[in-house]
């Protein structure tokens, strides 16, 4: 338990607080819900928010650590495993998620396409935000500029998808090292600040633009991607190639995390003044974090395009930045792993909850209020990562 110093304000005090966050959200869902509706999610709020004053106050602060995984001790499981079966656990992962399909229909298998598009966004947004610790809240910017350039050149001058992938790739990357040359000697909000803004001049820019990317009518007529004379044409041949590429990413990005460059990028987000007196070179790091997340940004982007065979400014909103985001940090800020299950769990679960959707937005955003409370460090969080947060 908590406890206060007698000088403190009463809206301090736990039980106070467990009564704001509840009245908040019930606030924020009345004009859409209604009295008897918010007063409902009030009470859900309310009781999550209860939890662990309850356990700590019947049975003990081990116990309620136990049972809200804030204390996990993993590490005598994991010394049980033997290194085999740690190593064969990537292969299990894409074993299954290979046969997966075997159980789905047509709707489940477009899902699937679908999240594997997020799974590409999110690794990538992970170097940037997990690894190099910089906030990028305009990263939707690099996914417009890659399924632009293979829209482009794909209508107008009829280049393959796979001609198109890298160049995609490419002009997000320089786009990136274009907006990373004169804004990296910032930090922290004034960062994100700026990078916001990078994706609305992004946005609006095509939205305007009518005589190039034809304003909010969008681009029609992309070519699906193709292999000699066979055609991408059902999502059972856009999920199996969104998983290719999808597992090339998070190989590379797994290789990328145990390398030199990886680590400089460790050191550099923890402490960016020792790592530049320890001959990090911190400008040319960061230049390269973005540009490498904006390249995988820009193949996410390609992606897209191939598979909805349109493009339009609205696909590349804010709220795309801020859902790719949320994925990275619920997974697990700078876990390979952890990301991958942020991003499939995002991209699911909003389809898991059409059959209340009015209830969907305010049960995702008690999630992630729960989440940063009882367990910062993300689903599946890196070793480092648990060490940090670790109480």
């Amino acid at each position: 338990m908590n406890k206060i110093h007698s000088g403190s304000p009463f809206w301090l005090h736990p039980w106070v607080r467990v009564v704001l966050a509840g009245s908040l959200f019930g606030a924020m869902g009345l004009p859409l819900l209604g009295w008897a509706k918010s007063l409902v999610v009030a009470g859900a709020v309310m009781a999550l928010r209860a939890l662990p004053l309850v356990f700590g106050a019947v049975t003990g602060d081990r116990l309620r650590d136990l049972l809200l995984g804030v204390k996990v001790r993993r590490e005598a499981f994991a010394a049980g495993i033997p290194s085999w079966a740690k190593a064969a656990l990537p292969v299990l992962a894409l074993a299954a998620a290979a046969l997966a399909p075997l159980g789905m229909d047509t709707y489940m298998l477009d899902v699937g396409a679908t999240a594997g598009i997020y799974v590409c966004l999110a690794l990538g947004l992970n170097i940037v935000v997990g690894m190099a610790g910089l906030l990028v809240l305009g990263y939707a910017a690099f996914y417009a500029v890659g399924a632009y350039a293979y829209a482009l050149l794909n209508v107008h001058y009829h280049l393959s998808f796979w001609v198109c992938l890298p160049i995609g790739g490419g002009l997000a990357a320089l786009f990136g090292l274009l907006l990373g040359l004169p804004t990296l000697r910032l930090k922290g909000d004034y960062l994100a600040i700026v990078t916001l803004g990078f994706g609305e001049i992004v946005r609006i820019t095509l939205n305007n633009w009518d005589s190039v990317t034809r304003g909010p009518n969008g681009i029609l007529n992309i070519d699906p991607p193709s292999i000699g004379s066979f055609t991408f044409s059902h999502p059972l041949h856009y999920y199996y190639l969104h998983l290719v590429l999808a597992t090339f990413t998070a190989f590379i990005l797994y290789r990328l995390s145990g390398s030199r460059l990886g680590r400089a990028w460790v050191a550099m987000r923890e402490d960016e003044t020792a790592a530049e007196a320890m001959g990090v070179p911190t400008l040319r790091m960061k230049l390269l974090a973005f540009s490498l997340s904006a390249f995988f940004g820009g193949v996410a982007g390609v992606l897209f395009a191939g598979k909805q065979l349109f493009v339009s400014p609205e696909s590349f909103n804010f709220m795309e930045s801020v859902m790719v985001l949320c994925m990275v940090v619920l997974g697990g800020m700078g876990s390979v792993p952890g990301v991958i299950a942020g991003a499939l769990l995002l991209a699911v679960l909003p389809e898991a909850l059409r059959g209340v959707a009015e209830y969907r937005l305010i049960v995702f955003g008690a999630a992630m209020v729960a989440l940063m409370q009882y367990r910062p460090q993300g689903l599946w969080p890196s070793a480092r990562r648990m060490m940090e947060l670790k109480e």
